[in-house]
């Protein structure tokens, strides 16, 4: 038999699981340690990747200070763009060829400790930049070894970035958002310290928070890894392996977290206790995707930022059209589970009640409507816009929609059930509006 609760593995499929993690010190001023954690890793010349907002903060002198202090060469890197792009993770890879650093340290949200990420990867085993990138966009070469130190210190409480192996970004070609998964990515310490979102607007908060959700709620309902066919080696079973046990734990703890502090930490920044809440669940999150993996409304997320036209949020910086990572996905969430829900009902129940609704009386065949409306309860108490009408798409582009989000096969195959082209588009037709 499987694991706890799950069934026995199908002829051909997977009988294990493999849980990866970073090494993480979470609390409050645990950015002071940088300096430490970095030489105890021998490191001499460091890397310190930041942007230029985070640059302009305090929290980035204290870093770069304690780094000086404990006796290191700190070289600065502050171009990493807000929703990175293939020329822009190149740009940082070039910086960190020329600079040959012992190790890197980044500072800063799920930007920048995935371009850190990239520059890593291409300066230590430099190729052509599509050789790393995920098939079908490009050829999916496994990374030939490890890469060298990486501190990360998260200033959002969203991405998980800091204990994933997954670098992000736009391929610009396409107009489409894609990415690197591997294990070898996953930086060697995170630095989760709450102190560093204080200053962060509601609508950062917001949208990182639902990223947060999103990864818990997709990582819990993702296809078990007793249904993902067998690897042809141990040692190439996937990041995204599957819902399993050790995900588990961190989804439904992270959930619980989420439906009690998210909308405190939203509407009052003075709620030290709610944001500091909010970090720990986008750690517990952060672990436990990168070790089932997301689903379908992150592939899809993947299109609707990528073809953005003319939206353009409050809260963040610059004048560039976009839509923040976790509002593309939330846009498509409601849409996602109410067609996800009967492979798995009571899942999907159980993530609704931690996050806030009445479950009461609800049976399997209601898991879809309760989940979506209590999604959406949540996207409007936080300022979400309604569905994808709201930020500038129209019926006239679900086909371009759908053809943009198919090609994330790593994302959709994770889902518990299958994601064609015409199951997207219509998807995508059905996020349109929701009140």
């Amino acid at each position: 038999m499987a694991c706890c609760d799950y069934p026995t593995p199908l002829e051909g499929c997977d009988g294990a699981f493999t849980v990866d993690a970073s090494r993480v010190t979470f609390g409050r001023n645990c950015l002071a340690e940088v300096g430490d954690r970095a030489a105890a890793h021998g490191l001499r010349r460091v890397a310190l990747f930041s942007d230029a907002g985070v640059a302009a903060l305090p929290i980035f002198a204290k870093t770069r200070d304690a780094l000086v202090a404990a006796g290191l060469d700190v070289v600065t890197y502050t171009d990493v763009h807000v929703e990175p792009t293939d020329a822009s993770f190149r740009d940082a890879a070039d910086f960190a060829r020329g600079l040959n650093p012992d190790g890197y340290v980044s500072l800063g949200g799920g930007s920048v400790i995935d371009t850190c990420k990239a520059a890593n990867l291409y300066a230590t085993y430099p190729a052509d930049f599509l050789t790393y990138v995920n098939t079908p966009v490009g050829d999916g070469k496994p990374v030939p070894g490890p890469l060298k130190p990486h501190i990360a210190c998260p200033t959002t409480a969203g991405t998980g970035s800091e204990v994933t192996g997954i670098a992000i970004f736009d391929l610009l070609a396409l107009s489409a958002k894609t990415g690197i998964a591997s294990p070898a990515l996953r930086p060697t310490e995170a630095l989760v310290d709450p102190e560093c979102t204080a200053s962060l607007p509601a609508e950062v908060v917001a949208s990182a928070g639902l990223d947060v959700l999103s990864h818990a709620l997709e990582s819990y309902t993702a296809r078990p890894y007793v249904r993902r066919r067998a690897p042809e080696r141990p040692s190439l079973r996937p990041m995204s392996q599957g819902a399993n046990p050790w995900s588990d734990l961190g989804c439904r703890e992270a959930l619980g977290v989420l439906g009690r502090f998210f909308e405190r930490a939203v509407h009052d920044p003075a709620d030290s206790e709610a944001r500091e809440q909010m970090m720990w669940a986008a750690t517990l999150a952060g672990i436990a995707f990168g070790n089932a993996g997301v689903h379908a409304p992150h592939g899809m997320a993947y299109a609707v930022a990528g073809l953005v036209r003319d939206f353009r949020p409050a809260g963040y910086p610059g004048d560039e059209p976009l839509v923040p990572h976790g509002m593309a996905v939330i846009l498509n969430a409601p849409s996602c589970f109410r067609f996800t829900a009967e492979v798995n009902p009571e899942r999907h129940l159980e993530g609704a009640r931690l996050l806030g609704a009445d479950t009461r009386g609800a049976g399997p065949e209601d898991a879809g409507e309760v989940l979506a409306a209590e999604l959406i309860r949540i996207m409007r108490a936080v300022g979400m816009p309604n569905g994808l009408g709201g930020v500038g798409y129209t019926e006239d582009d679900v086909v371009a929609l759908a053809e943009g989000a198919h090609p994330q096969q790593r994302l959709l195959q994770n889902a518990p059930r299958e994601m064609s082209k015409p199951v997207l588009a219509d998807l995508f037709r059905r996020g349109m509006r929701y009140w």
